[in-house]
């Protein structure tokens, strides 16, 4: 039974070595993509979380670190015509080119600011032509709004899952109130990302707080819509994924254990090399790798689940 949700009474890019270091063990080297056997064939390793243009880096450079990370398929999100998703990042014409270019290495998503009249306008001629999902939604919008359900009952028209930033009075806000678009629309999967969505994995969050530290305390909002919904996803990219891994590693095992179908790899990272303290998507992937409970959770993680709700 789905249980109604309540609470208790910046950058992502400031947040690069800050928790990084001494907690992160070293990445690992390649594992195998076997599912039966560990050998020297590469581990397969979906990005579900990239951006073109991001912080003006070329796309000469994207392809050289995600190279890097060993990644196998990359996921491009678009920003919409305004914003650049406070990051330069570069929209729905960057993408598509660069796929083209590279299909074997990349697919995208769609978008458009959720409320601009146009919005389900945009996106759909890019979902007729081979787009596998909408986002980064990463607007100035409630999560319940009008708006919302427009870009969900466009994702249910074309089958394909919805990435939403969830940060605190900013984008996509009133995270408490997410159920009820979880309700309304049962077939559409939605992605969770970002600070308030990682830090909600604390059921005292502070929602103030957009990197907490410290202990978690199990049953947060968060935990609670991956476990209610079946519609419900996480990106564990961004300096705000990995947080919710390093900050309290205990519970990141159990966490990364009971909602091991529902978790996504990502990097979100604007670095150019996809190695070192300054590069997220390493320090992520390190995270994954040490805290998952076990080899099949791991490869659900890294690539299964996302091959799964892509349709890839």
């Amino acid at each position: 039974m789905k249980s109604r949700l309540s609470i208790p009474g910046l950058s992502r890019r400031t947040f690069l070595g800050v928790t990084a270091g001494a907690a992160l063990a070293p990445v690992l080297g390649s594992l195998a993509a076997d599912e039966s056997t560990e050998s020297s064939v590469k581990e397969a390793i979906i990005d579900i979380h990239q951006h073109t243009n991001y912080s003006g880096r070329s796309d000469h450079h994207l392809i050289a670190h995600q190279e890097a990370l060993g990644i196998t398929t990359t996921v491009l999100l678009p920003a919409g015509s305004l914003y650049g998703l406070d990051a330069q990042c570069g929209g729905n014409r960057t993408v598509v080119e660069l796929t083209r270019r590279h299909p074997d290495k990349f697919v995208y998503f769609g978008n458009e600011v959720a409320n601009l009249p146009n919005a389900v306008s945009v996106i759909a001629p890019m979902l007729r032509a081979g787009a596998r999902g909408i986002g980064e939604q990463k607007f100035k919008v409630a999560c319940d709004s009008r708006e919302i359900e427009a870009i969900a009952a466009l994702a249910k028209e074309f089958n394909v899952p919805v990435l939403m930033h969830f940060q605190h009075e900013v984008y996509n806000t009133g995270i408490e109130r997410f159920h009820k678009t979880l309700e309304k629309f049962p077939e559409v999967n939605f992605i969770g990302h970002a600070q308030t969505w990682w830090g909600n994995i604390d059921r005292n969050h502070d929602q103030t707080s957009m990197y907490p530290n410290g202990p978690v305390s199990v049953g947060g909002i968060t935990d609670r819509l991956l476990a209610d919904y079946p519609n419900m996803f996480g990106d564990l990219s961004a300096g705000s994924g990995l947080n919710s891994m390093i900050r309290d590693e205990d519970h990141a095992r159990g966490f990364l254990d009971r909602h091991q179908d529902k978790l996504l790899y990502g990097s979100d990272c604007n670095d150019s090399l996809g190695r070192g303290p300054g590069c997220l998507g390493a320090q992520i992937l390190a995270a994954v790798r040490r805290l998952a409970p076990n080899d099949e959770a791991r490869r659900k993680i890294l690539h299964r689940n996302a091959k799964r709700l892509l349709k890839l």
